[in-house]
């Protein structure tokens, strides 16, 4: 892969960039996504075209921006970078494609907040290698249709739910990333050990797999931090006492959950007695943007059975009751909504 000047990233003396793997083979979890696109890569390598326009979604932190890099790589292409906010207005986005390279990879994150206008242009260049222009206004306006070479656009969103039907369908590849199993953490956190050049003992690995939430990003930041404190104690590998004693500090707990993961909780509970809670007012109570709450927190809370969604709003559940120290409350019916009352 080759980057040009739109790419804020530097590839070589980023420490963040520098554990992200390089190549289809050294990319870890996700194997059906990955099994598939490796057949799409060859496929597309095999015919001396393009690879068809990409959309990845799903959490944030799972590999999406990686991912498009590795098929950059694996296409032996130029690899644009921007963002769906950063293209504010039409001629923005005819710029950039009017500038790019035949086969160049244009990854777009955050794709689901390009604005109508912006995906406009974006249509016709994606199925037919054509933008139009508008020269001058008025009566003497006229429309020009300009070439552009044969590209791929790899999109990715942590809400495919917000892209419009008509921006969906031009994408010939979907995939879906999900939340990785310990195993796969335990090998990311591994090879990101080796890069770093710090030891870390199996027990230490399987530690930090466990508080990671299922999500390599998390996984290696926090091993970055744990190699920090193990730095300072003078030891020569990662451990798992050391790892406990790190996430100790972080006030990350053996379940992953932080500080705010357990305000959101405790707040549900101690002022309204459990829920049922609206998104609104929970971001208003604990001072949390909503979008960052159910983007970022609550994915995680309901995949480990801590938080439920109903008609009415947010409840908790009692494990969250059981994981925070709390007597779990009598159950009512027909709701199935906790109760105080004895």
């Amino acid at each position: 892969m080759r980057e040009n000047e739109l790419n804020p990233y530097p590839l070589e003396g980023d420490g963040d960039l520098s554990l992200r793997p390089r190549r289809l083979a050294e990319f870890i979890g996700q194997e059906q996504l990955k099994s598939n696109l490796d057949v799409f890569l060859t496929a597309a390598k095999q015919r001396s075209e393009p690879l068809d326009h990409v959309l990845l979604y799903g959490p944030p932190g799972l590999g999406k921006t990686t991912l498009a890099h590795i098929i950059a790589n694996e296409m032996d292409a130029i690899v644009h970078i921007t963002s769906g906010p950063a293209i504010e207005r039409p001629g923005d986005l005819v710029g950039i494609l009017t500038n790019l390279e035949p086969g160049a990879v244009l990854f777009i994150d955050e794709i689901h907040r390009l604005s109508r206008p912006v995906e406009e242009i974006l249509y016709p260049a994606m199925e037919d290698c054509k933008v139009d222009i508008m020269i001058g206004k008025g009566p003497a306006a006229r429309s020009i249709r300009l070439d552009v070479p044969r590209f791929t656009v790899v999109g990715a969103t942590t809400r495919q739910g917000l892209l419009t039907g008509p921006l969906r369908d031009r994408f010939g590849i979907i995939s879906h990333f999900q939340y990785y199993d310990s195993e796969a953490l335990y090998r990311i956190i591994e090879r990101s050990a080796g890069i770093l050049g710090y030891r870390i003992d199996p027990d230490g690995a399987e530690e930090i797999s466990k508080r990671a939430r299922g999500t390599p990003r998390i996984a290696n930041r926090l091993l970055r931090r744990v190699r920090d404190f193990a730095q300072v104690d003078g030891l020569e590998a990662i451990n798992a006492a050391i790892v406990d004693k790190a996430c100790r500090a972080l006030e990350v707990d053996p379940m992953g959950l932080d500080r705010v993961d357990r305000m959101l909780l405790r707040s549900m509970i101690e002022k309204y007695r459990g829920g049922p809670v609206g998104l609104d007012t929970l971001a208003a109570t604990t001072g949390e943007d909503s979008t960052t709450i159910e983007d970022v927190y609550e994915p995680y809370l309901m995949q480990k059975g801590f938080l439920q969604r109903t008609p009415r709003g947010r409840t908790v559940t009692e494990h969250a009751y059981v994981h925070l120290g709390l007597a779990v409350p009598k159950r009512t019916e027909p709701s199935g909504l906790f109760d105080d009352a004895p």
